[in-house]
């Protein structure tokens, strides 16, 4: 039944040619490119909250936003801190 209910809705939209030898649409890479990403930011492995950043955004940008929330300034205050940051995946801060 698809293929017929294919066919149809196919005229439906005006075109004359026949869908079976329709060219399939080609993929661009820019129309499925994410404008904005949600980065996670960890401290000792435990979730502290999920950011909202440019996709383009460089790894000091995303560690200065991470660094820059409450939550994140709670857990580590007082501490030695290294943090790691893993490029549009993620900011994990472990504090010593």
């Amino acid at each position: 039944m698809a293929p017929y209910l294919a066919h149809e809705l196919w005229e439906m939209t005006g075109e004359t040619s026949n869908l079976l030898k329709a060219l399939w649409p080609k993929y661009d890479a820019a129309l499925a490119a994410e404008d904005e990403i949600e980065i996670p930011v960890q401290v000792n492995g435990k979730l502290r909250k999920r950011d909202r950043g440019a996709a383009d955004a460089t790894n000091d940008q995303v560690e200065q936003a991470a660094l820059a929330d409450e939550k994140v300034k709670a857990a580590i205050a007082g501490s030695r801190c290294e943090k790691i940051v893993v490029p549009k995946k993620l900011v994990n801060v472990v504090v010593k």
